[in-house]
């Protein structure tokens, strides 16, 4: 089911391709936008404000198509379309993430498959990014103190063994435990270190760089 919100960017230095590319997406649901050079895209384009995907030619004017790939940084799926593909290109570009490779002249049906699977991905990446960005606000809220104890915690250790490696008292443990608790939304301590899990700490000095 197509979802309106998701974008399409089409990046094409043939204006016709642009227009035909950009008329099939808009018909089928999707907010197209269209930009006829590489640089165009990557300093316009606002790939940040909800799930994308690129229909990107692979020979441009200014940058190819891979070298648009490593400027992305597998920041949003790719569909490489090209009119000049060889198998050497397509095995770099896949091996660097792309998502799909086609060579022109592209079926309609095929282009919208492929734009809907790249889009399925998109709102997979989007929905992690989102979860982990509320995670990283609930940790920036915490104090040093707090982000000490929380490294503790979800490393098993118990409130007695945390006052012991912190030289306090161990109600003061459990005071600072209550309220990481609370500011991670956390219910349980299970809950606690799945947070810390999906925010990729483990260790007491990721904790310090938060802060």
């Amino acid at each position: 089911m197509n979802d309106f919100a998701s974008r399409v960017f089409v990046v094409d230095d043939d204006a016709g391709v642009c227009r035909a590319f950009a008329r099939l997406l808009r018909s089928a649901g999707y907010e197209a936008e269209v930009y006829e050079s590489a640089r165009s895209f990557l300093d316009g384009a606002d790939l940040s404000s909800g799930p994308a995907c690129v229909v990107l030619d692979l020979q441009l004017p200014d940058l190819n198509g891979l070298e648009v790939q490593r400027e992305l940084n597998m920041s949003l799926p790719i569909i490489f379309v090209t009119g000049h593909g060889d198998i050497g290109t397509t095995v770099d570009a896949m091996k660097a993430g792309a998502t799909d490779f086609l060579t022109k002249p592209v079926r309609d049906t095929v282009l919208l498959e492929v734009v809907e699977r790249a889009l399925e991905r998109a709102r997979e990446i989007f929905e992690r990014r989102q979860e982990l960005a509320d995670i990283r606000l609930r940790l920036s809220r915490l104090t040093p103190r707090e982000c000490e104890v929380m490294a503790r915690v979800v490393t098993g250790r118990l409130n007695k063994q945390i006052a012991g490696e912190l030289g306090i008292a161990e109600k003061t443990i459990k005071i600072h435990r209550a309220r990481v608790m609370k500011k991670m939304g956390a219910r349980s301590l299970a809950d606690l270190i799945h947070l810390a899990d999906k925010a990729g700490i483990g260790a007491i000095e990721p904790m310090r760089l938060l802060h």
